[in-house]
């Protein structure tokens, strides 16, 4: 792209507060206007964006939420097209977070410029080995500490960050991993094609029973996603020493938090440790991801299962439907 080349990109703005789901209306598509290059800056040409579930809790405002009427933020791997940095040549590939958009200025301190790694596709780098990957990681590695042979319980596991702990779990040594989801085709898939022992689908019943039917022996670590329900139910199956790595609650996104779980009090009693992480404060971990998913990915024994709408003007479909359990692995918009 020459430096005359037109200075626009296409962005989608917040422009109302949800209260409880959001909905279309509450997003606009307008043309924003780019930033000239000035000395180490580069222009990015996105190639895919992830939505995830936490935005809505950015759509909500408050403390670091977004802005109305302003370009929205969220992880993006692109491009570079054109460039008046050194450190980010033309062609080089980076990931950062001006996403909702199809073109961000940037400088070296805005991204990561990603590696070269022969036969892993670009959209891992959202899946896998992103910030979905990163967090089954570190809840499983730092947080948790699971150890070969114990057994290990992920909610919401169809989801981004389910879909790579479960494959994660097997690279450590796990015995055995079961794994919860809201529909027959997801609980097949994990069984299926990912490799979890078992799996159940939470709408079949109380999720204390089903997880006690899938794991009658208990569990050694649950890594949260959901909370609630599923969060009470964990702590019923946890074994003595057990340990809780609490990734998200996305069963309390959209409705009003419930009352803590009615079981709490047994942490207490079987010496359970809970303990809540944001991916962000682990950022060290990731080149430990690279090097131990790369080799799996060109292989083919870990994958990384992805949903993909086509086109920038799917990405608000894609972000609603991330929150109502539409994707079977991580939800991205491929622009």
């Amino acid at each position: 792209m020459s430096r005359t080349a037109t200075r626009t990109a296409r962005a989608i703005h917040q422009v109302a507060r949800p209260d409880g789901m959001p909905t279309a209306e509450q997003f606009a598509f307008v043309d924003d206007e780019l930033p000239p290059l000035t000395e180490g800056s580069a222009l990015v040409e996105n190639a895919y964006l992830s939505v995830d579930p936490y935005m809505l809790g950015s759509m909500e405002g408050g403390e670091g939420g977004w802005e109305l009427n302003a370009p929205l933020e969220g992880r993006s791997v692109g491009r570079v097209v054109e460039s008046r940095s050194a450190a980010l040549p033309v062609g080089a590939t980076v990931i950062h977070r001006q996403g909702w958009r199809t073109h961000a200025v940037v400088t070296r301190a805005d991204v990561r410029v990603l590696p070269d790694l022969p036969g892993v596709p670009l959209s891992a780098f959202l899946g896998v080995l992103g910030g979905t990957g990163l967090s089954a990681y570190v809840g499983l590695t730092r947080i948790a500490r699971l150890a070969p042979g114990e057994d290990l319980f992920v909610s919401a596991a169809a989801g981004g960050v389910g879909t790579a702990a479960g494959q994660l779990a097997r690279l450590l040594g796990a015995r055995r991993v079961i794994g919860s989801a809201g529909s027959p085709a997801k609980t097949a898939f994990l069984t299926e094609q990912l490799g979890f022992d078992a799996a159940f689908d939470y709408h079949d019943g109380p999720v204390a029973d089903l997880l006690t039917a899938a794991a009658p022996d208990g569990i050694d670590v649950y890594l949260d996603n959901v909370g609630g329900d599923h969060l009470a139910a964990a702590i019923g199956a946890m074994r003595d020493f057990g340990r809780i790595a609490w990734c998200g609650a996305i069963a309390q996104y959209t409705t009003e938090p419930p009352a803590a779980p009615h079981n709490l009090f047994e942490l207490v009693g079987r010496s359970i440790r809970l303990e809540g992480f944001l991916v962000r404060n682990h950022m060290d971990a990731q080149e430990e991801l690279y090097e131990l998913l790369a080799p799996h990915l060109r292989s083919g024994r870990v994958i990384s299962p992805k949903t993909v709408l086509d086109g920038f003007d799917r990405t608000v479909d894609a972000f609603l439907g991330v929150l109502t359990g539409a994707n079977t692995g991580k939800m991205l918009v491929r622009l």
